[in-house]
């Protein structure tokens, strides 16, 4: 079946109508040196980001065949335009990937200027090392696809390992959520707070949290027996009487996080809350969730959420758009991106 990724026309207001000629040839012109394209990962998001930015989607179809080949039309001039192409690689993965790869592919024949993949989530960022003998470092084969294929920067929201950066011939912005999080657990001023990490890789980032929102930190010791398989051990920090919040970048199938939930409650915890920027979300990962004694799971839309994920009362989802269509502004206009990485 077809799936054609085109936005709907964009109508003038009568405002516009009457300004002169001469003005709305050189917004026109203005506006067709950026432009925004998208696969179909997610579209809400894309469509979040125009918004904010107040442009209008660029049109591009994306069609597959019988057998399953993507095939992928570019229907707007780009010649001279600096481009953006926002496409997570999320489930399914590898077809996210491939629409990707083909979109930059389409523009660069296009004669667009310059091409910027936003890729909210980076998959295969876990395969970020050889963790063992006879195995591929599938985040650095990514990093090369796209860097072969024609793309000519990248803006990433919070990599799994931010040396991924490293594995990239090309410029990268690496952005976090964590400013959209933390204004959302400051607002619900969340007594006795104490900022966990689920494990040792994490400490830096929920030690950042901790600080940003005046909170205690604790770790829990966490040990993997086997892929997407892990056995919490025990919490180290006092956590008795506190409300606890889990801090992480990707919630999967939600194992290690209902287990570290679980040993924070028994450790004395009052209430525990989780935040995460991506929503992977595999598995039984909604039910385990719905089950636990988690009292929220906050995320952010990196990701579209499945019905059940939409549907489960526990889960929370925040907005990025504004956070990457400041960032792409700010590229589109060549200043500063760093007040963005805090």
């Amino acid at each position: 079946m077809a799936t054609t990724v085109t936005p709907p026309e964009k109508t003038e207001n009568k405002q516009q109508k009457t300004q002169p000629k001469t003005e709305s040839r050189a917004r026109t012109r203005s506006d067709e040196k950026f432009k925004i394209f998208c696969g179909t990962a997610n579209e809400a998001l894309t469509d979040e980001i125009c918004a904010f930015l107040e442009i209008q989607r660029g049109k591009a179809t994306v069609t597959r065949f019988s057998d399953g080949e993507a095939y992928i039309h570019i229907q707007e001039n780009v010649r001279g335009s600096d481009v953006f192409v926002v496409q997570p690689t999320c489930f399914p993965v590898d077809e996210h990937l491939m629409e990707l790869l083909l979109l930059v592919d389409a523009l660069k024949r296009a004669s667009a200027r310059r091409i910027t993949t936003v890729i909210p989530y980076y998959g295969y960022a876990r395969q970020d090392r050889k963790d063992k003998p006879r195995v591929p470092v599938s985040s650095k084969v990514i990093a090369d696809l796209l860097t072969t294929v024609g793309a000519h920067r990248a803006l990433v929201v919070d990599l799994h390992a931010p040396q991924i950066q490293g594995f990239f011939n090309i410029p990268v912005d690496h952005l976090f959520a964590s400013p959209v999080l933390v204004d959302y657990f400051r607002k619900m001023e969340l007594p006795n707070l104490t900022v966990v990490s689920p494990d040792a890789g994490g400490v830096e980032r929920a030690r950042f949290f901790a600080k940003k929102v005046d909170a205690a930190l604790a770790i829990v010791d966490k040990r993997r027996t086997d892929m997407n398989v892990a056995e919490v051990m025990h919490v180290i920090g006092d956590v008795r009487g506190r409300t606890c919040l889990i801090i992480d970048d990707i919630i999967d199938t939600a194992g290690t996080l209902v287990k570290t939930a679980e040993a924070l409650i028994n450790a004395g915890a009052t209430k525990v809350f989780a935040c995460a920027s991506h929503p992977v979300l595999s598995g039984p990962a909604i039910e385990r969730i719905s089950k636990s004694r988690l009292e929220q799971v906050v995320v952010t839309n990196t990701i579209p959420l499945t019905e059940a994920g939409k549907a489960e009362p526990k889960i929370k989802v925040l907005s990025i758009a504004g956070l990457l269509g400041r960032a792409i502004q700010s590229i589109h206009e060549e200043t500063s991106v760093s007040t963005l990485f805090l």
